[in-house]
């Protein structure tokens, strides 16, 4: 079939196969361009494995450390008319990849959140893998979650806390800049946001992890974070996401010393930059902060995607030899670039002048969109969108 882009709002409901594909190709090949990670971790597990940031620890673990990996997500398979997911095409690029390199690489589709995934994924760890997971990522966004226990689904918000915000945001496919009202969250929309996209699931994973005995000595958990500037902190740090993150650092402390206690282990939150992913679209503010955090950052040639982001993650922060550096909160900070003091002067500078008329000067308004529809493998230059390109692909392991 001919697959154009469809986007609604901040959701692209096509994605291209082979866009999909070049884009998985073009973060392994940054990695073989980049120096091996010798003391790297051998056997890496996965959660939220199919885009973003997830998708680009499996290529640092896979390609940079040559390691076995296991990647759990929650995609879908092309059915008729409809192509599938990004992560679908993401994950079955880099399987094929592996399979060219000999490197394992298997994959686990279904609801992280379930219990029953979690038994399957440590029911392959046990039959696959002697000796254990000596990392974890932690890398799952959705907006909601099916409670295990009770089957109560949660639901996540973005809204403030305390009081209403007004500001001012941009719709990155339109390019319209407007003006934005945010309510106040209730008590009720607090905890279901925490209850989504806090540290309790992590917390559920390691345990069973853990009970299992499927955790090598040493074993390291990451789980993934945002904190941003002040500019951003009424809708995200101080907001709903904010009080979610808060709880993941909660849990990275309790795990930290459960680990440590059971296997030497750590627990740690790396704090990762801005970056152009479907969750990020649909946060207001986010869009115009990052069309001009992005023209600032790549003209002082400091920008990073989420390939860059995780390499030096492992190669600077993680796998050095040396003890891990972290912050005061025992956060591993890799925001630092942006946090950038000068960075964020200049977009303080320019927050008050952008408006419709200035936003293409100002702004990498279309770069950010190009890295949107990126996602789900369009605004290529090397594919001809108006040829024929066959939506059903198979992932290798889910075969």
């Amino acid at each position: 079939m001919i697959i154009k882009p469809k986007a609604r709002g901040f959701i692209c409901t096509t994605a291209h196969p082979d866009g999909c594909r070049l884009n998985i190709q073009d973060q392994i090949n940054t990695i073989k361009n980049q120096a091996a990670i010798p003391d790297g971790p051998k056997k890496v597990l996965i959660i939220g494995a199919s885009t973003g940031y997830g998708m680009a620890s499996r290529i640092v673990a896979a390609f940079g450390c040559r390691a076995q990996t296991i990647g759990v997500f929650f995609e879908k398979a092309a059915a008729g008319k409809r192509t599938a997911s990004a992560g679908w095409y993401n994950t079955a690029a880099f399987e094929q990849a592996c399979q060219d390199e000999s490197i394992y690489a298997k994959s686990i589709n279904g609801d992280a959140f379930s219990r029953e995934i979690k038994q399957q994924t440590i029911d392959l760890i046990k039959k696959d893998w002697q000796g254990g997971v000596d990392l974890v990522i932690y890398s799952l966004a959705s907006p909601r979650r099916t409670d295990p226990d009770s089957g109560q689904v949660f639901q996540s918000t973005l809204k403030t806390i305390g009081q209403a915000y007004d500001n001012k945001t941009v719709d990155i496919i339109s390019g319209d800049v407007s003006d934005i009202h945010i309510d106040a969250a209730n008590p009720e929309e607090i905890e279901n946001t925490t209850k989504v996209m806090g540290g309790e699931d992590w917390q559920l994973w390691i345990d069973a992890l853990l009970e299992a005995d499927v955790l090598a000595p040493g074993a390291t958990t990451v789980a993934y974070s945002y904190i941003g500037p002040a500019l951003t902190y009424p809708i995200y740090r101080h907001g709903t996401i904010g009080r979610a993150k808060l709880d993941l650092e909660k849990t990275a402390r309790t795990l930290n010393q459960q680990l440590n206690a059971a296997c030497q282990g750590h627990a740690y939150v790396a704090v990762n930059k801005c970056v152009v992913t479907q969750a990020s679209a649909a946060i207001p503010v986010v869009p115009l902060y990052t069309a001009l955090l992005f023209k600032l950052m790549k003209a002082n040639g400091s920008h990073e995607d989420c390939i860059e982001q995780i390499y030096r993650l492992f190669a600077q922060r993680l796998y050095t030899g040396n003890t891990v550096p972290v912050d005061d909160e025992n956060r591993i900070r890799i925001d630092e670039r942006e946090l950038d003091d000068t960075i964020q002067s200049e977009i303080e500078a320019l927050w008050s002048q952008v408006n419709a008329q200035t936003i293409e000067n100002l702004s990498d308004l279309h770069g950010v969109r190009d890295a949107f529809y990126n996602l789900f493998g369009f605004s290529r230059s090397d594919i001809d969108y108006e040829k024929e390109a066959k939506a059903e692909v198979d992932i290798p392991s889910l075969r």
